[in-house]
């Protein structure tokens, strides 16, 4: 059987000056080029080929946000592309318009690739260097292939960032990486993916960069009292769920409470005794999106060597049909003694982040962020642009909101007023687990996760609309967007959270 790890090396990430960008033309098989788009021949001036740059922009008179692809005569033919930077471009049109260059240079199959500036703002050049960077990484991914023909090796091997040292490279790496670890696992076939499997390969990675793991398969959670997680896990044949626990923490952290990232790891979803139709049911491999975020953000604080101690609680299971699968009208206890009535059971999301949440809440966390493939009515709210938002800090909004726009994955921040909990009072047990009808399910189902985390604990939930889109998104090709990595480096690493006592 094929490796469930990706089989080939990110491309190396080299950090070069700035001023030896015309000697390096006659080394680079394709450059991306980002230059302000009303100053574009000014910015150009200086550079070997100049009068070209200038004669094929002049030609193309294209819009900001656009590119132009020029091959120039080097020793070594390099083919130029440059990109018309908007004036006060946000992150996630730099990222789009990076990606967009580099899949015009995919053409010239590069070995190399660079990456660089001419004539920007000086706040608008590490951000385009930082986009390119990135999206050059992106285009160098190749997704999980299990054909018995052999495949083509990858091209891409170097990324030259011009004027790198404005850039935290070992970041920059991390967060890229992670990112990509996001996209392959959300992209494994569910026969492959499996609770066990995912468990194993998560611990081996974990492993690698010094990360502990602690496994709570189904007999220790039965004996928390975790029914609400069980009632999901006992359509499966499979005795292979569970909730992995993964602990970072570094050198000199003392004491400091981690941050708990929780992730919903459904490996596929039927939708249980509710079975989805085919369509609704065909990508359900996807269904553990959330998981794989909170797997790699970990392992990207860990490679970049984030000074505080975090920790990630996958909750890994499936949601089949089967004699033994729970039903509608079904009532279950989870983990802190709530009582929870069954209402659908395509709503298993929540059902297994109410007890793993619980579960998190008893390590006494700085705070928990938990992310997850939730509703459908998220993404009928936002589309796969933008992910939701509920936290039970007003405080937090300003900074989910900054992390979002400075990292190009963009949240909404929704509301959680306490009165929707009406909607889900139950006659025969604590909480019903959703509506009979579907509107408002992305704040039905927050307001439902929010009993479960301890009074005290600062919270956030992340809907992951943006987990999967056709064409991908922004500087990301393929339909596994890896949404969430790049976000919550940015909500952890730059800006500080308001404390407990903001409520």
């Amino acid at each position: 059987m094929p490796s469930l790890l990706p089989d080939t090396r990110a491309p190396r990430l080299l950090a070069t000056r700035d001023a030896d960008l015309g000697a390096a033309l006659d080394e680079l098989d394709a450059l991306l080029l980002f230059v302000p788009a009303d100053d574009a021949a000014a910015a150009l001036a200086g550079l070997p080929h100049a009068p070209l740059l200038r004669a094929r922009l002049a030609r193309s008179q294209r819009a900001p946000g656009a590119h132009v692809c020029v091959a120039l005569p080097s020793r070594r033919p390099t083919l130029a592309v440059v990109g018309l930077v908007p004036k006060a471009p946000t992150a996630f049109a730099l990222l789009s318009l990076a990606g967009e260059m580099t899949r015009a240079a995919q053409a010239a199959e590069p070995a190399s690739l660079g990456v660089a500036t001419r004539g920007l703002g000086e706040h608008d050049v590490a951000r385009a260097l930082e986009a390119g960077a990135s999206a050059a990484l992106a285009s160098a991914f190749r997704a999980p292939r299990f054909s018995s023909k052999r495949r083509r090796a990858a091209m891409l091997g170097a990324v030259r960032v011009f004027d790198g040292r404005r850039l935290d490279l070992e970041r920059l790496r991390a967060t890229a990486g992670g990112t990509d670890l996001v996209r392959w696992l959300t992209l494994l076939p569910p026969d492959r993916l499996t609770p066990g499997a995912y468990r194993r390969l998560a611990a081996r990675l974990a492993r690698e960069a010094g990360v502990t793991a602690r496994f709570y398969g189904e007999g220790a959670l039965a004996r928390l009292g975790a029914g609400a997680f069980l009632a999901v896990a006992r359509g499966s044949a499979r005795r292979d769920a569970g909730i992995l626990r993964l602990s970072y923490r570094p050198r000199g952290a003392g004491r400091q409470a981690p941050v708990a990232l929780v992730g919903k790891g459904i490996c596929f979803d039927t939708g249980g005794t509710n079975l989805k139709t085919h369509k609704s049911m065909l990508d359900m491999h996807t269904d553990m999106a959330g998981s794989a975020v909170a797997l790699a953000t970990l392992l990207a604080l860990a490679k970049s060597r984030y000074p505080r101690p975090v920790d990630a609680w996958l909750a890994l299971a499936e949601n089949r049909i089967g004699p033994a699968a729970y039903q509608p009208q079904d009532v279950v206890t989870a983990l802190d003694g709530t009582t929870i009535q069954v209402i659908h059971t395509d709503a298993e999301g929540r059902m297994v982040l109410a007890d793993t949440l619980a579960l998190a809440s008893r390590s006494k966390p700085a705070a928990i962020i938990d992310l997850a493939t939730l509703t459908g009515t998220c993404v009928t709210a936002l589309t796969e642009r933008y992910s939701g938002a509920f936290t039970n800090r007003p405080g937090w909004r300003g900074a989910i909101d900054r992390a979002g726009a400075a990292s190009g994955e963009r949240v909404w921040c929704l509301p959680m007023d306490e009165d929707f909990d009406h909607e889900i009072e139950s006659k025969v047990a604590d909480v019903i687990q959703c509506t009979v009808d579907s509107k408002g399910d992305h704040i039905y189902a927050a307001r439902f996760l929010s009993r479960f985390v301890a009074a005290g604990i600062p919270w956030l939930h992340v809907d992951l609309s943006s987990a999967t889109r056709a064409g991908g998104l922004a500087h990301v090709a393929t339909e596994a967007t890896g949404f969430g990595v790049r976000f919550l480096t940015a909500l952890l690493r730059d800006e500080t959270l308001p404390g407990p006592e903001s409520h």
